[in-house]
């Protein structure tokens, strides 16, 4: 029988570490509809209050709260034929697809209930389908670099399929006279991303079958809910585990409050035009707003980003390209804003407007993907320094952490922005033009503050992360001896 997986430190098959990357896309659909769309939906397609919206994803948060440690727990301890991950990755994309579906189909507003039941049984679902995924990445290697080579794949994927659902969402289903507010386009969104996280999740799994189907050895310890509370609290209780929760807790929560007011600002503040370029396409004349083109712009930023990882990481290592980005990042992202704020901006609504925003969000991007690809490669490594404390490998358990962090600081975020647009004065069903300017300055503003803060902060936090190239290096070395010889005191096999 072949080596488990988890023993290869070599240079992985670009085959294989683009079908593992597929996987990621059922995150990255369900991420950009929560975050970019869910929130407009239920506010200005539904008529729900943002405040309730946001309070409903919060709830939804904390009920999944209790599943993800217990996925990633259960799915350390899944022994089959076809290895821990791939059950869950066979088992649960159906049903998250149909729930998917459910979601964006509403012909009104569910209520709070309604929605907090269909927003929690879609992120236990990604769950189910996202931790085991993931997990497989320190699994399949232990290489350092080779660990950041499978996380820039599986950002590119995640990033790339919720980008091509946001792209279809503004180029095709939401591009008719209702525009962002059409019932009947969030409709086919919602089925467009079901059979794109559904046929996603499914070929990453089969295709990686082969390489990942072996049947692992069984848990040191039967299963308990003593031992199962005893093992988690270890895991949660890492230091290097912490400090990327917290700095992540952070980044996410950013993000969360970026991608969730994202349309605000572009219909309210930057009031990005529908015709921008005048194309002529196989003899067709073709008007091509912004809103066509700003999906492309984020995936190109995402490309950029994908090449230029390998060299930063090289010269700077994981800790300090994470913790630089982060800040680069805020730094393009909020100087449009800063330079209105100023009356030093070109008049919103024009090209002279829109072209340099478009430039802006693409350099903020790149340096923002960095930051994260950084920290979950980090992710990775803290897997063989809890092995070495505790003689487990317990991926799913930290994977699971990091992810259940992920879906709550993005909620979080999502429950931010509904405060400031509370407290902005937004009104329910506002129409760009129709909202004094007062309103948007002080909106403005605040998400400036905002998200400079937390870009401060996610440098300081990561600063103190203690895992270097050396010391993982050093860690694999130690564990491969001790597989050799069972007996060495000290190290567990």
């Amino acid at each position: 029988m072949r080596a488990p997986a988890s023993l290869d430190t070599g240079k992985l098959p670009t085959r294989l570490v683009v079908f593992h990357g597929l996987g990621s896309v059922a995150y990255g659909v369900k991420d950009s509809g929560f975050s970019t769309f869910l929130l407009l939906y239920c506010n200005l397609v539904l008529g729900m209050d943002p405040r309730t919206v946001s309070l409903a994803l919060m709830v939804a948060l904390v009920i999944d709260g209790f599943i993800d440690p217990i996925v990633g727990y259960l799915s350390d301890r899944t022994v089959t034929n076809w290895g821990r991950r791939l059950p869950w990755l066979y088992l649960a994309p159906i049903p998250l697809a149909m729930v998917w579906a459910e979601l964006w189909a509403q012909t009104e507003a569910p209520g709070f209930w309604g929605l907090v039941g269909l927003a929690a049984a879609v992120r236990i679902l990604v769950s189910c389908c996202e931790v085991p995924s993931v997990a497989l990445v320190p699994e399949l290697t232990r290489d350092y670099d080779e660990r950041t080579t499978l996380m820039r794949y599986r950002y590119l994927f995640g990033w790339g399929g919720g980008l091509l659902a946001m792209f279809f969402a503004y180029t095709v289903f939401l591009s008719g006279p209702n525009g962002m507010l059409s019932a009947h386009g969030y409709r086919n969104y919602g089925l467009f991303g079901a059979v794109l996280i559904a046929a996603a999740v499914l070929i990453s799994a089969l295709a990686q079958h082969s390489r990942v189907a072996v049947r692992p050895p069984p848990p040191r310890n039967p299963f308990s809910l003593s031992t199962a509370f005893i093992e988690l609290k270890e895991c949660f209780s890492h230091r290097a585990f912490l400090i990327l929760l917290l700095g992540g807790a952070l980044a996410y929560t950013s993000q969360g409050v970026t991608f969730s007011i994202s349309n605000y600002l572009y219909l309210f503040i930057w009031r990005l035009p529908e015709t921008v370029w005048h194309l002529t396409i196989l003899g067709k004349a073709v008007a091509v707003g912004a809103m066509d083109v700003y999906p492309l712009v984020l995936f190109a930023s995402v490309i950029a980003c994908f090449f230029l990882m390998p060299g930063w990481h090289r010269r700077w290592g994981k800790r300090e390209t994470a913790m630089a980005t982060a800040v680069i990042g805020m730094v393009f992202w909020v100087m449009p804003f800063g330079l209105r704020h100023l009356g030093l901006w070109p008049q919103e609504g024009t090209s002279a407007s829109t072209l340099p925003i478009l430039g802006f969000f693409f350099c903020s991007n790149v340096f923002s993907v960095a930051a994260m690809i950084s920290a979950s490669s980090m992710m990775a490594d803290v897997v063989e320094a809890s092995e070495v404390e505790t003689g487990r490998r317990s991926e799913g358990v930290f994977f699971a952490g990091n992810f259940f962090m992920q879906k709550c600081a993005t909620g979080l975020g999502i429950f931010l922005t509904g405060q400031m647009l509370a407290l902005a004065g937004l009104p329910d069903k506002a129409r760009p033009g129709d909202v004094p300017v007062e309103v948007i300055d002080h909106l403005s503003l605040s998400y400036v503050i905002v998200v400079a803060i937390f870009a401060v902060g996610i440098a300081l936090v990561l600063r103190r992360f203690p895992i270097t190239r050396a010391d993982h290096e050093a860690r694999v070395a130690a564990l491969g001896a001790a597989k050799l010889n069972p007996d060495a005191e000290g190290m567990h096999p």
